[in-house]
């Protein structure tokens, strides 16, 4: 279970996410979130986000302010 809840996640944070295709592996991926698409307020997996780059993923960190 995540313990980073949707209300800690604003656009323009720079966080660290988990894509689809990296799931088994685990291997994260830095950018700074642009969307938030997970609509309620916790999720088992991870908060879904767009990254401003355009991926989609679960946030597993938070890093920093962009």
């Amino acid at each position: 279970m995540s313990d980073i809840k949707r209300s800690d996640i604003k656009p323009g944070l720079v966080v660290k996410i988990v894509l689809k295709q990296d799931q088994r592996s685990g291997k994260l991926t830095e950018g700074v979130v642009k969307d938030i698409l997970t609509k309620s307020p916790t999720h088992p997996h991870g908060i879904k986000v767009r990254l401003e780059s355009g991926e989609v993923g679960r946030v597993k960190q938070i890093c920093d302010e962009a």
